[in-house]
């Protein structure tokens, strides 16, 4: 068993609350820095640029969990987490077509570039990222699980799109294992405060919007190895 630093939640150029400096280099070149084992990139409803993450960091060391932070019908950020790449980018295409025809705005909301391993841009999302799709969070779960994924409600401490916020609890009957902290909130904070949660283990994620807040060795979990299929299953494949 080894300990194993991760931050499994931030946003790339293409996420347009990103900043500009948020390319795949930069991301990979920052958590080799920051001497992270695992990131996932989780842009908003999409996973266009995580595959010019993931050979950016091929043979460096760093291991990558794709992953999407998904807006759901009930407006509630969930993140969705695969085992394969190709998981992630079905969901991308699945996601597409369930965002309402809300063109983006780059000059209000920024851009949404989708990059290469070059850190070159080779096209724009044309709809809002951030809007919320029509994809309820229990349809969610049963989209991802086909597609070797899981879900882990983001921040749920926070006081907008969290699952607590739109729902005010977790189903029961939800397949959720996990539970995402933002960085105002400890663990042992969220126990108390959360005390119903007791079945759920916490997480935290950096939510990085910027090179600087990507997390240094903040965030800690033991695995046995680093394969993507033991976390996948430590995050959610024991989940009810």
């Amino acid at each position: 068993m080894s300990t194993v630093a991760i931050d499994l939640h931030m946003h790339s150029v293409l996420s347009p609350c990103g900043d500009l400096g948020m390319t795949p280099n930069n991301i990979v070149g920052m958590a080799l820095l920051k001497e992270v084992d695992y990131i996932a990139l989780t842009d908003h409803n999409t996973a266009k640029n995580l595959p010019a993450l993931f050979e950016v960091a091929k043979g460096e060391g760093l291991c990558v969990l794709p992953g999407i932070e998904v807006t759901t019908r009930e407006e509630a950020h969930i993140l969705a987490y695969f085992d394969t790449l190709e998981g992630a980018m079905e969901l991308d295409a699945i996601l597409y077509e369930h965002l309402p025809d809300i063109p983006n705005k780059p000059d209000y909301f920024g851009p949404q570039y989708i990059l290469d391993a070059e850190d070159e841009i080779t096209g724009e999302v044309d709809k809002l990222l951030i809007s919320a799709t029509d994809i309820g969070i229990d349809e969610l779960a049963e989209t991802v699980k086909p597609l070797g994924g899981i879900i882990v409600p983001a921040h749920i401490d926070r006081k907008s799109y969290s699952i607590m916020v739109s729902l005010g609890f977790i189903p029961p009957d939800l397949p959720v294992k996990t539970v995402e902290l933002s960085k105002a909130t400890t663990v042992e904070e969220a126990k108390k405060k959360f005390r119903f949660f007791r079945e759920y283990q916490f997480i935290h994620g950096s939510d990085a919007h910027q090179l600087e807040d990507m997390a240094e060795r903040e965030y800690f979990i033991d695995l046995p190895d680093l394969r993507k299929s033991t976390l996948i299953e430590y995050l959610g494949g024991a989940a009810k």
